[in-house]
């Protein structure tokens, strides 16, 4: 099938037709524990067994039929042009902080040599101290951290493709993230929008800018369909981004009339709204127990003259969700069945966090076994993946993946 855009998504569930993936490369074995806190890991994933797991993932998608990008390759492809290689070269050392001149000239002598594929690996996998040869010593910023080992750190969470970016409709919102650690990631997204072949020339509305002074990460996005977005105000996501953005979309023009806001408890293991509730056919979804007490969801509807009506749902989850989405029923499956003991470990390592990849057809983690049991038994197909390495970044398959072409719903 083709579109006219080369972005397309109107629904979480619709057959998956491209998607794009990061391959977990070097950037994971330049995590060590006084840098965990920092990179935003609680754990050292081995590299070897991650990217086993990952090539898996990737071929699993294949095998239905899904056709699998890899960021690595698309920027590559971006800079091609020399002019724009300059340019992301410098945009790229700004974001990393490197503002000492003599420090700046070292780096781009470096990159220079680099091909572009190479270029773009030693960027996600950050700069040791020790592989330049010469490095500017008299700076007050290298003194004061001399004994840090990177000139440039390394982007760990890069295999979460979900976050720097989400496509919704047509457009793209090119996010700002939470953190400092994950916004150089947007950077990439936005030259491969800007530069590369596939995309330079179609004509993409930009819903949210990576600019922006609040953050909002794509992990918290869900495109329900019918018109109606779901988006977490959470530890990421700020509750002014998701107005911004909402305004955004009525304004461009979309076929979107309705965004609800859940507001999620911020804390580590409710990262993302994907990390609590994800779609799984028209009327099922995934849900971790802990937000149903506490979870207030407010609509914001696209009024005339693009104003917009902001209400704080009183009903429970079910029925906000068979309201805005035309639904007779809904069935809220609960992560391993609300077990106070396997619900929340199995949480813990993303239980609640699937990617659809049809209607009632999504990818899992093996170690949620108690989950995806009762997944099956609610008729849904699950392709089962491997994940002891890859679950140590605190994301599942939904997280690995960045949508930009889905089929509607049927």
């Amino acid at each position: 099938m083709s579109y006219d855009n080369p972005l397309h998504v109107t629904s979480e569930i619709g057959r998956l037709v491209s998607v794009i993936l990061h391959r977990p490369s070097h950037e994971l074995e330049n995590l060590t524990p006084n840098l965990m806190e920092k990179l935003l890991f609680d754990e050292i994933p081995y590299l070897k067994e991650a990217i086993r797991e990952h090539d898996y993932f990737a071929s699993t998608l294949k095998r239905q039929g899904v056709e699998v990008l890899y960021l690595s390759d698309l920027i590559a492809t971006a800079i091609a042009d020399p002019k724009v290689r300059a340019m992301f070269i410098n945009d790229f050392l700004n974001e990393a902080n490197i503002y000492d001149d003599g420090m700046k000239y070292t780096l781009q002598g470096y990159f220079e040599e680099k091909d572009d594929a190479m270029l773009i690996r030693k960027m996600m996998a950050g700069i040791r101290k020790n592989e330049l040869a010469n490095i500017p010593t008299q700076s007050l910023a290298y003194l004061v951290h001399e004994t840090y080992p990177f000139v440039i750190d390394p982007m760990p969470n890069l295999y979460f493709t979900r976050d720097p970016a989400a496509i919704i409709g047509g457009g793209i919102a090119l996010n700002h993230m939470r953190t400092k650690t994950r916004n150089r990631e947007t950077l990439f997204m936005k030259y491969i929008m800007k530069h590369h072949p596939r995309f330079k020339d179609a004509d993409i509305p930009i819903l949210y800018n990576r600019d922006a002074k609040t953050s909002l990460e794509g992990g918290d996005i869900l495109v329900l369909g019918k018109g109606v977005l779901a988006i977490g105000i959470s530890e990421r996501s700020e509750a002014h981004s998701i107005e911004t953005l909402a305004r955004n979309i009525f304004k461009a023009g979309e076929e979107f009339h309705t965004v609800l806001a859940f507001n999620i408890p911020k804390k580590r293991a409710f990262m993302h709204l994907d990390t609590v509730f994800t779609m799984i056919d028209h009327d099922k979804f995934t849900i971790h127990h802990e937000i149903e007490g506490p979870l207030t969801v407010y609509s914001i509807t696209k009024q005339e003259d693009n104003q917009v009506r902001i209400h704080e749902e009183s009903a429970t989850l079910e029925d906000i969700l068979k309201k805005y989405l035309g639904l007779s029923s809904v069935t809220l499956i609960r992560c391993a069945g609300g077990d106070k003991i396997d619900g929340p470990r199995e949480q813990w390592n993303d239980g609640s966090n699937t990617l659809a990849i049809a209607p009632g057809e999504v990818v899992v983690y093996s170690r949620n076994y108690v989950t995806n049991r009762i997944l099956n038994e609610n008729g849904v197909k699950t392709h089962v993946i491997h994940s002891s390495e890859l679950s140590r970044g605190r994301g599942g398959p939904r997280c690995m993946s960045m949508p930009i072409v889905r089929e509607d719903n049927p």
